[in-house]
């Protein structure tokens, strides 16, 4: 289980990103986290990869507090950050030096068929499509076999068909050994697609504005007014936020764009 506790982030220039953040996700949970700019979506996400140091609060998974990267914690970015002097193969099993060399490679050929990628672990980073190389960072990602997994808007660049495709290998991965998913996205349909529940943040200091659970059953048909449902749900919530922000700020310049 991942722990949020009284979880608040203050920068040196008395920015206060994030405040006061009590959550608890369960294991094999999926969490999207979507809102305003300036709502530390992303501080959080560094707070749980340990990258960041927490003014107050704690993160805790399985009641070990987090304070540097941690094994159990893998990461996923918005780019592949894919290294380009090692295959595609060798990008795969970076992390699992310590493994038995045989057990190494069983893992990284299982997870490249797992993408469609069979064949492709000889091929260097270049070679690769913009989706392909997603495809091997999630996977790279997902072959330690973490109990968090943070996906920083990974799909963002990419063209709808795509993303598409990409949810669904990820879903795929997933349900193999259902580690926890936290995922931060401005896409509200993407958070549907694959969110148990939705995290909607209020900006300045980023909080928790609302806590939606998705009760859909997956595969999720995206024009199914159940789904339907689901996003207009979500975009109040992002609309009170908002609404909220403005009143508290009094000043309407201030109000930030969640898309």
């Amino acid at each position: 289980m991942l722990r949020l506790d009284g979880l608040s982030k203050t920068y040196p220039n008395a920015t206060q990103a994030l405040r006061g953040v009590t959550l608890e996700m369960k294991e094999g949970e999926i969490v999207a986290f979507v809102g305003g700019s300036g709502c530390g979506k992303t501080t959080m996400l560094r707070l749980v990869a340990g990258l960041e140091a927490a003014s107050a609060g704690s993160v805790e998974i399985d009641g070990e507090i987090i304070r540097e990267p941690h094994p159990w914690v893998g990461v996923i970015f918005q780019e592949p950050r894919l290294l380009p002097w090692l295959t595609v193969a060798q990008n795969i099993g970076f992390g699992l030096s310590a493994l038995p060399r045989a057990e190494r490679d069983a893992r990284v050929e299982e997870a490249l068929l797992r993408v469609g990628l069979a064949g492709y672990g000889g091929r260097w980073p270049r070679e690769l499509s913009g989706g392909q190389a997603q495809r091997v960072a999630i996977v790279r990602a997902l072959v330690a076999r973490p109990k968090v997994l943070l996906l920083d808007e990974p799909f963002s660049a990419l063209d709808a068909f795509t993303r598409a495709s990409l949810h669904d290998h990820l879903l795929g991965l997933w349900q193999a050994r259902r580690p926890t998913l936290v995922l931060v996205t401005h896409d509200v349909e993407e958070a549907v697609t694959l969110a148990d529940r939705v995290i909607v943040m209020q900006p300045r200091p980023g909080r928790v504005f609302a806590d939606l659970t998705l009760d859909l059953p997956r595969p999720r048909d995206t024009l199914a007014h159940d789904f339907s449902d689901a996003k207009r749900r979500i975009l109040k919530a992002l609309d009170g936020s908002l609404q909220a922000e403005a009143q508290a700020a009094a000043t309407p310049d201030t109000v930030g764009a969640w898309w």
